[in-house]
């Protein structure tokens, strides 16, 4: 129904600065939010950043004040700008898109890898 397709991971310094894009596609209207997971290895997948259709945005509290998450509606694109990086943000970042007509669906890029070393 939606398709999400993330890019811009790599290998990056502490310290550096890094941007993701996922674009969507598909069935894209009536989106309430999208945002963006991380799951690093041994650990759970959380949200990292979400931005709802109101343009409300939230963040957990580790990446506060370093990522900020934005979307440009006529491009289908929302964006994870994330400075200042640290070791402990390496994980798989994921795309999400989430819809709430009808009951609560969500739609997953397939990943992108963030690895954050010197």
């Amino acid at each position: 129904q939606v398709q999400l397709v993330e890019s811009g991971g790599g290998l990056v310094q502490p310290g550096g600065s890094l941007r993701l894009s996922c674009a969507a596609s598909g069935i894209i209207f009536n989106i309430y939010a999208m945002g963006w997971y991380r799951q690093a290895p041994g650990k759970q997948r959380e949200l990292v950043a979400q931005i709802s259709s109101s343009g409300s945005s939230n963040y957990v509290d580790s990446v506060k004040g370093r990522f900020t998450i934005s979307r440009d509606n006529a491009k289908n694109t929302v964006y994870l700008q994330m400075n200042s990086l640290k070791p402990e943000d390496t994980a798989i970042y994921y795309c999400n898109a989430e819809k709430r007509v009808g009951g609560y669906y969500n739609y997953w890029g397939q990943g992108t890898q963030v690895t954050v070393s010197s």
